[in-house]
Formats: C-alpha cells, structure tokens, sequence
C-alpha cells in the first residue's frame, strides 16, 4: 500500500506534488495553532471559574459565619457541602435543601478531607455521578467548618467545543482554497518550465539525422522570475550550441562529401589516362621505338602527377591529425632567404611573369620548418602564375612586424571574385569551373599552404580588388633554440 502511494506521488506533476506539500505543511501550521488557541480558551475559561468560585465562597463563608446558613447566596446548578471538621474527621451538614447536594458526595467528602490536612484551598476537577463534569474547591469558613462548593464546567466544555467546530470548519475550506489556488497559481509560476519541456519534446521529435538539421525551436516568455529566466537562458544557449554543432556537422559533411567527390574525380583522371596509355602502348609495343617512347613518357608524367595528389593528400591528413604525428621539423630559419631562393626558383620556370623582391636590409628570423614553408612560398607563386595571363607582375615582400613577420605575395592579374575569396583556401576549390587541369592543377595548393601556415601557428588570408590580389602570410617569432655545447 505504502509502495503504491509512493508511486502514485511520483507520478503527479510537479505542480500538483508541491500544492499537496504546502496543504500537509498548511496543516499542521493550521493544528498548531489551533490547538494552541483551544487550550488557551480552556485555561481562560478555566480560570474564569476558580475566580467566581472564590468570590461565591467568600460572601458563602460570611453567611455560614454569621447566620449559619448559605441563604440567598447560591447559584442555580451549584452544588454546596458544609463540612464540621471532628479530630480530622469531616461530617457532613444536613444541607439546607436537597438539590443542593449531588448523588454521590465521596469527591466533596474527600476534598474536604484533603482540605483539612493542607490547611488551605483546593481546586479539582472531578465527574460527578449523574451530573456530569464539575470544578470543586473548598476553604476553611472557620475553625472547624469547611466549605466545598462545585460549579458546572459545561459551558465551558460547550464554548471549546463549538470553538474546535469553528476552527476546523474554517482550517478545512482555508486549506482547500489554499490547495486550490495554491495550484493554479503553481500551474502559473510552474508555466516556463512546461514550455521548457515542450519545446525538449519538439527537439527530440526533431530529425537530427538529416544533413540540414536545424534546431528551430527556443523557449521564450520572460516570466517565472530570476531563476526560470536563467535555467531559460541555459536552455537557450544549449540549444544554441547544439544548433551550430549541427551545422558544423551538416557543413563537414558536405565538404566531405564534396572532398571525396573531388578526389575521386582527380584521381579518376590519371587513372584513365594511364590505362588509355597503357593500352596504347601494349599496341604500339612492336612499333617504332619513338612511338613506344613517348606512350611511356605519357604513362610516367601521369603517374607523377597522380603522386603529387597524392603526396598533398597525405600531408593535409597529417596537418590534420598534427596532435598526434606532426611532419613539421622546425629549425632556426632566415625567412629573407627562403624568399630568394623561391624567387630563382619562380624565375627560372615562369620567365613571362616579371617578379619583383622587396625584403629588408637584415635577415628576418622565424623557428619554422624551411622545407614547408618554401612549399608555401612555392605555391603561393605558382598560384600566382597559372591563374594569370603572361606579363602580369608579381612581387614578394618580406617583412619583419610586432611578434611575428609578414611574406605577401601579390600579382596584378584580373582578381578573385568576392564570393570565392572565402573559399580558395578549399581543398579542390577552383574559382575558375571550367579551367583544365593541366592549366588549373589539381586545388590543393591553395589548401595545403593554409594547412601549413597554421600548423606553423601561423595564419593566411586573400585581399584584393580587380586587378590586384594579395596574398598575406604571417609567422609569429619563436625564440631560437639554444646552441648545443
């Protein structure tokens, strides 16, 4: 049974679980007090009567003393007993009428007695046979004489009770408006955290598995006080967080996707090319040697070509995963050289691009790996020759700023388009779509640079206007490492 009703409680809204709890508390509030003020009534009224008793007892004792008698001092349904007191002994007087003496005197016979040996008054409260609860005190009239007097306590057990019939009349409907309303305005208060809870449900009901997964949902509303309106705001920000995580996630996917679309489409194009030649040269084997030759001078150039793919592949998956194989060598390096000997280098395979080197007067020192970043330098410069026509300048700059030094690479060819610049860094991304691949490369320079420079801590980004674009890498200063001895 106990188990049950632990379930059931459980089981009720939290609404309904907190106005039962304010009830039960109302509830002993409301016993406390209103026992506390019964028992204060009946003590009030208590005394009330001990004080008419020794009042009645004093006029009573005048009369006994000075005629003998209680005539013309009694009160309608008192009791009286007159009492002469023998060696300790009391006897009772032959009362004066009848109905002044209940059924059973023992209990005024036994006050009387006690009286005598206490030598002062003394109040009980004592049921009498047939007539019902009384409150008796007795005094000493003279030496010798004793009075017991006995007053009803009816009245006063009628007002404390038509007092208790009050107070739980009234305690019950209070704490049935106070369930009542207590509840509704709980509903009220409790209201936020409803819709909190609408608005989960509505989540989970939600698709997440889809690529475009969007949390639309919030919880709004500005009532429930400070502290709904900070677990508000929590909820908010989580949703929040989960919906750009989403996105993140929709976003990855779909480079991902792109990416081995991408990949898989460069790669497919050696490969063709190498089984188209392959089969032309298993025909031409018998041949003219020339022929031969220059089948197999076609089967290298494209298996190289798919080996830089490849080599640029794998270097963009350990940049990423660089926590835990880093393929960076870093050493102490003069970046105002690797400049230069990139610049031979772009001179000497791009004679129809007119390169321009502007460093300062002294070296400018950079803990870098050489080898990469003369990769970075080589393909910002090739990028810049082949997305150019011939005759376009381009120039190098080097220089040294604040905590870190600057290498800017810029042509004055016809520009990238706004809406590309934010994606030229892409693996595979081309602005120009229709662009051969023997002109275009295969888009991964672009991508494996970024990837260096920031694994290198460093950071690239892409300016420009039509007619002019600017390429801008910057490397922060490390201390050289020590010398060994």
């Amino acid at each position: 049974m106990i188990a049950r009703l632990r379930g059931t409680y459980r089981g009720m809204r939290l609404g309904t679980r907190l106005a039962l709890g304010l009830g039960a508390l109302s509830l002993v509030v409301f016993a406390v007090v209103g026992t506390a003020m019964t028992t204060y009534m009946r003590d009030y009224l208590s005394a009330q009567l001990d004080t008419q008793l020794a009042q009645a007892q004093i006029a009573q004792s005048r009369s006994i003393a000075d005629h003998g008698t209680l005539s013309g001092k009694k009160y309608y349904s008192w009791f009286y007993a007159v009492y002469d007191v023998t060696a300790g002994r009391p006897e009772l007087r032959r009362p004066e009428d009848p109905v002044d003496l209940p059924e059973d005197v023992d209990d005024f016979t036994a006050l009387a007695s006690a009286q005598t040996a206490a030598h002062t008054e003394l109040l009980r409260t004592e049921h009498l046979e047939g007539a019902g609860t009384y409150r008796l005190r007795a005094c000493e009239v003279e030496p010798g004489v004793v009075l017991v007097s006995a007053a009803p306590m009816g009245e006063i057990q009628d007002t404390v009770g038509q007092l208790i019939t009050v107070q739980v009349v009234t305690f019950a409907l209070a704490l049935l408006a106070l369930v009542v309303f207590g509840r509704r305005m709980l509903r009220r208060g409790l209201k936020p955290l409803s819709d909190m809870a609408s608005t989960a449900h509505g989540i989970a009901s939600h698709d997440l598995t889809e690529s475009a997964a969007r949390l639309p949902l919030r919880a709004d509303g500005r009532d429930g006080g400070p502290e709904v309106d900070e677990l508000r705001t929590a909820f908010n920000t989580m949703l929040e967080h989960i919906d750009d995580s989403l996105a993140v996630r929709a976003e990855a996917e779909q480079r991902l996707r792109r990416f081995v679309a991408d990949a898989s489409h460069e790669l497919r194009t050696p490969l063709m090319s190498v089984r188209g030649y392959a089969d032309l040269f298993q025909y031409a084997a018998a041949n003219a040697p020339a022929e031969r030759d220059r089948h197999l001078a076609r089967l290298r150039a494209e298996a190289a070509r798919m080996g830089v793919l490849l080599d640029d592949l794998l270097l963009l998956a350990r940049l990423d995963a660089a926590e835990v194989d880093t393929p960076l060598r870093l050493e102490d390096t003069d970046l105002t050289d690797l400049v230069g000997q990139a610049a031979e280098a772009f001179r000497a395979g791009h004679p129809g691009h007119p390169l321009t080197v502007s460093a300062g007067p002294g070296p400018v020192r950079v803990r870098t790996d050489p080898l990469r970043i003369r990769q970075v330098l080589d393909n910002l410069l090739t990028n810049a020759a082949v997305h150019t026509p011939a005759g376009t300048r381009v120039s190098v700059e080097v220089r040294a700023v604040p905590g870190a030094a600057e290498v800017r690479v810029a042509d004055t060819g016809p520009g990238i388009p706004p809406e590309d610049r934010a994606r030229v860094f892409d693996r595979f991304y081309r602005v120009d779509k229709a662009r051969s691949r023997d002109r275009g490369g295969s888009g991964l320079g672009l991508a494996v640079a970024r990837s260096l420079v920031h694994a290198h801590g460093g950071r690239i980004e892409v300016t420009g206007a039509p007619g002019a674009t600017v390429f801008t890498v910057r490397l922060p200063v490390r201390e050289a490492a020590p010398a060994g001895p």
